[in-house]
């Protein structure tokens, strides 16, 4: 697999670099540690503070919902990898306005215990957290088992949502509140055609015959619940429609926001046939459509591939996903 990359141990390092030498008027890097970002004008006085993080080769995800109505910092790790607990805690530091730091990440074993501990450590130095982990991978555990449920794209949402409550001057409990009640109510299924290589090794992450997909894969390569032939667009999107509205709940009447990401090598095109098939199935559904997001939005770097995530809404989860909000790879006016 061909890559533009320089040294495999300076990939993220660079990376990280190349974001904040384009965004100056958005991100910076706080202090000596090149793995931490947050926005331009961090720390905000008197407001929640929000820090996300986890392994890189997902972006957007992660650093790029650092901004205005978004997360405001983000510990960053290796490629697929956790970041450490002293970065989480230095990320909150570096974020802390005096009204607490919401954490706000996907529920992966590493980043979990990495930013537990970095939250004791954020008690001796008496600043306040909260912790809300994304869940929304349906295929990665049953109804029943939901709060071991991976975090991928759909944690998007919950970003847009704990950040306009932090912007408009929510407490630490009530930002954290509106980030668990989001995350509830999300959903996402992903399908993956193709493995991403890393780029470390060069090696892919798993292996995938030519003509096959694998339903509910993870954005580390993570086993799904189907693998078999690959299926039309519209029998994909199908598959994934009828799992998400069941998982939700749904029923005639209810509003919802759609997200039809891609994972990183799936051409934009495609995604926007997806979305066209779950417009049509929504619809037939008598659900109504409220918010519509067609683009990458958490990627696993080549990997070919796409989810699609719903947010059932009702009037104060769809004010927030209405705020302003902007970062490097986000804008909501």
């Amino acid at each position: 697999m061909k890559k533009i990359i320089n040294k495999p141990g300076d990939f993220v390092d660079e990376m990280i670099e190349g974001i904040v030498l384009a965004h100056p008027d958005q991100v910076k890097i706080p202090g000596d540690d090149r793995r931490i970002l947050v926005r331009a004008d961090a720390p905000v006085t008197g407001k929640v503070g929000i820090v996300t993080g986890g392994g890189s080769g997902h972006l957007p995800l992660f650093k790029g919902y650092v901004g205005k109505g978004l997360c405001s910092g983000v510990a960053i790790g290796n490629v697929f990898s956790s970041p450490s607990s002293q970065q989480c805690f230095e990320a909150t530091k570096a974020v802390n306005g005096g009204a607490g730091v919401l954490y706000l990440y996907g529920n992966y074993g590493g980043d979990v215990f990495n930013f537990d501990l970095a939250a004791d450590l954020a008690e001796l130095d008496d600043i306040e957290t909260r912790t809300v982990l994304g869940r929304d991978d349906v295929a990665s555990q049953p109804k029943e088992r939901k709060h071991e449920r991976r975090g991928v794209a759909g944690i998007m949402f919950a970003y847009k949502a704990a950040g306009a409550a932090a912007e408009r001057g929510d407490s630490l409990e009530q930002v954290a509140a509106v980030a668990e009640d989001v995350v509830e109510h999300t959903a996402t299924m992903g399908i993956g055609l193709s493995p991403t290589v890393l780029p470390t090794t060069g090696e892919p992450s798993f292996s995938l015959a030519e003509g096959e997909m694998e339903v509910g894969i993870g954005i580390h390569g993570e086993p799904g619940i189907h693998r078999g032939p690959l299926e039309t667009a519209d029998a994909i999107t199908d598959r994934i429609i009828d799992a998400l509205v069941k998982d939700l709940e749904l029923v005639p009447g209810d509003r919802v926001a759609v997200l039809v990401n891609g994972l990183g090598a799936t051409p934009l095109e495609e995604l926007y046939v997806m979305y066209r098939r779950a417009h049509q199935v929504l619809s037939e559904h008598g659900l109504s459509i409220e918010k519509k997001y067609v683009g990458e939005y958490a990627t696993s770097l080549e990997m070919a591939g796409a989810s699609i995530s719903l947010l059932k809404l009702d009037d104060a989860r769809l004010e927030l996903l209405n705020a302003p909000a902007s970062s490097p790879f986000f804008l909501e006016v």
